[in-house]
């Protein structure tokens, strides 16, 4: 029964891992390109940039430039902050033999840990004093970032905690427990990177202080082998960050990924061309930390070699030679297979010599090769036939690369044919290829066309251009062409362009023939908006007959109001009132203009120059109103 458990627990951990384990790792074009990033910090405008560049070169194992003048430095730039002090601290350390002793400092870090500061400011505080030598009360620390991760329990407050835990004394179980809730939170991507919605700043700080936690509990942290892979993955992903900051976080996870005690993942790479030739028939793979570092002496095997268009398995439990002056790096002589041309995938596996338990991803790494063939063209005929296929077509064999010693001539009533096969050098099978283009040059005006030929069942290409039908692509212009066969595919060594012939094409004249020659990137006329024309107005009888009855109501107002009597003692004489009475007859006066005179778009220009003052009187107007009101009542 155990047999049967064991045997089920390795298929889940293959399963698993399948496609995550990580297929590069921080070279020496990488480690370089960081370097100088850290070193363009300088000089240092402040502790945050001196400590991010200083540790960054650290990490490197570089030495830092004029080290004594950066430690004079820091005591110049430091300010009496938290957040500076721990930076400049953290330099310090870094560089080693640099004391920053200021009087003050002891009390600006102990008065942040307390209940109510930011989780941040409890950690770098805490920190601070353990770089500087400084008494610090554990107990309190731990309490207070306790207190503030109930406030503040994003994953990057998390991570502080856990970097300050660390370096705690007592008990840190409860800052332990804490790592598999928060590596839950992580966004899945691909379903193959993990990360935090704070990007690669906040993953690398969660991931980087659960080891460094679990390092100080002597406890491996609660993380999923896959999603430790999947976590490498993103790193690495992110590995040509250029930022300060983000490159000193993403060196020393990776560093601490590659160091700590639980959990080393594994990187397989291609170290050789993806493509496999006669020429180069050895596939190689570099197995490292990744860091890039050696992982002692290994067993590799290639699991099994799929074909990706048929799925054929052509290489399966195949062992790799290791190479005698690297022992990272192995090879398999992947043409001894027999292996058709096109895309494999190769499934490896990886097994120390000396059992590492701490090892992840030693099963399912998958790296992509393509084999790769040379092709010959063969039985090439190349002639002239009738469109109503009246005769038999003339044809002309040719042989590559040699072209037709005569010109072809072919008129409307005419076709150009050709037919050819393709042939696998290796296998000497007849194939197709992705790209098989006919190319048709004009000799004068350097004007190309060009056509797609078309393989029937037996593998054989044609092609056949009806000259008068495709007149048109041509422009209807006569004259000589240059004839070219074009083949090409990914997996096809020696793909080639191939001058075929010089042929001679007429195509018909006429109209149809000038109204087709007009350059079609020429530029056209100018499109200008023209309103429609307005429709013929009513006779102004009528006209002035439908005003005088629209302004008859208002006129028997005015008249009833001089009956009745109109008291307007209640209008406020203010500049509200009138200004919003005014501006709103001058809309009345737009409309009226807009009747007679002006266009929609001239309209709403003037309309919306008076909306601002009618808007502005009319608030203070009813505001005024409102205020009234409400003092009578």
């Amino acid at each position: 029964m155990w047999k049967v458990f064991v045997f089920l627990s390795l298929l889940n951990a293959v399963t698993v891992t399948k496609g995550l384990v990580p297929s590069t790792f921080i070279n020496t074009s990488d480690k370089a390109r960081l370097n100088s990033v850290f070193l363009s910090a300088s000089p240092y405008g402040d502790t945050q940039s001196a400590h991010y560049a200083i540790s960054g070169l650290k990490l490197l194992g570089e030495a830092v430039p004029n080290s004594q003048d950066v430690c004079k430095t820091l005591s110049k730039i430091i300010d009496k902050t938290v957040s500076s002090i721990y930076h400049a601290s953290e330099a310090a350390k870094a560089l080693g033999n640099c004391k920053i002793d200021v009087p003050e400092f002891k009390q600006i870090l102990t008065d942040v840990i307390k209940d109510g500061s930011s989780v941040q400011d409890i950690a770098f505080a805490f920190l601070a004093l353990k770089n500087l030598g400084l008494a610090a009360d554990d107990a309190a620390v731990s309490s207070s970032l306790l207190a503030a991760l109930k406030t503040d329990d994003s994953p990057a407050s998390h991570g502080y905690a856990f970097m300050a835990a660390a370096q705690l004394k007592g008990d840190i179980s409860k800052f332990v427990d804490n790592i598999e809730d928060v590596v839950a939170q992580a966004d899945e991507v691909d379903e193959k990177y993990l990360q935090f919605e704070g990007g690669l700043y906040v993953t690398a700080l969660v991931v980087d202080g659960s080891y460094k936690l679990a390092g100080k509990s002597n406890k491996a942290p609660t993380i999923a082998q896959d999603k430790v892979l999947k976590f490498s993955n993103y790193f690495l992903s992110r590995k040509h960050v250029h930022q300060l900051k983000s490159a000193y976080h993403f060196l020393s996870v990776i560093k601490t990924l590659t160091t700590n005690k639980f959990h080393i993942p594994i990187a397989v790479s291609l170290a050789s061309p993806v493509a496999v030739t006669q020429a180069d028939p050895a596939v190689k793979v570099r197995v490292t930390d990744l860091m890039g570092g050696s992982l002692g002496d290994l067993t590799i095997t290639a699991d099994s070699a799929r074909h990706l268009g048929d799925d054929a398995v052509v290489i399966s439990k195949k062992q790799f030679s290791a190479a005698a002056s690297d022992k990272s790096l192995f090879e398999l002589n992947f043409l001894q297979a027999k292996p058709a041309k096109g895309f494999y995938k190769l499934t490896i596996n990886v097994s120390p010599k000396q059992p590492n338990s701490k090892l992840l991803g030693t099963a399912g790494a998958e790296v992509s090769v393509k084999v790769t063939t040379q092709v010959s063209v063969e039985n090439v005929e190349l002639g002239v036939a009738d469109k109503d296929q009246a005769t038999a077509a003339r044809t002309t064999r040719l042989a590559h690369p040699n072209k037709a010693a005569s010109i072809l001539e072919a008129d409307y009533h005419q076709k150009i044919v050709m037919k050819f096969q393709l042939k696998d050098k290796t296998s000497g099978q007849l194939m197709t290829a992705h790209q098989t283009f006919v190319r048709l040059t004009n000799r004068d005006t350097k004007q190309e066309i060009i056509f797609v030929t078309e393989s029937d069942s037996t593998l054989t290409n044609k092609f056949d251009l009806d000259v008068g039908t495709n007149a048109k692509e041509f422009g209807y212009k006569s004259g000589k062409y240059t004839m070219e066969l074009i083949v090409g595919d990914a997996v096809i060594e020696n793909p080639f362009s191939w001058t075929v012939a010089d042929v001679s094409l007429t195509f018909p004249e006429g109209g149809a023939a000038k109204k087709d020659q007009v350059d079609q990137y020429a530029k056209k006329p100018e499109i200008k908006h023209k309103f429609n024309e307005p429709e013929k107005r009513p006779p102004a009888s009528l006209s002035l007959a439908f005003t005088g009855l629209v302004l008859a109501p208002f006129l028997i107002l005015i008249i009833l109001w001089f009956r009745i009597g109109v008291n307007i003692s209640d209008f406020p004489p203010t500049l509200s009132a009138i200004g919003f009475h005014l501006c709103l007859g001058g809309i009345f006066v737009l409309y009226y203009f807009y009747w007679i005179q002006l266009n929609m778009f001239e309209t709403l220009r003037y309309l919306g120059i008076l909306a601002i003052p009618t808007f502005f009187f009319g608030n203070r107007l009813l505001s005024s109103i409102a205020s009234k009101s409400a003092k009578k009542n």
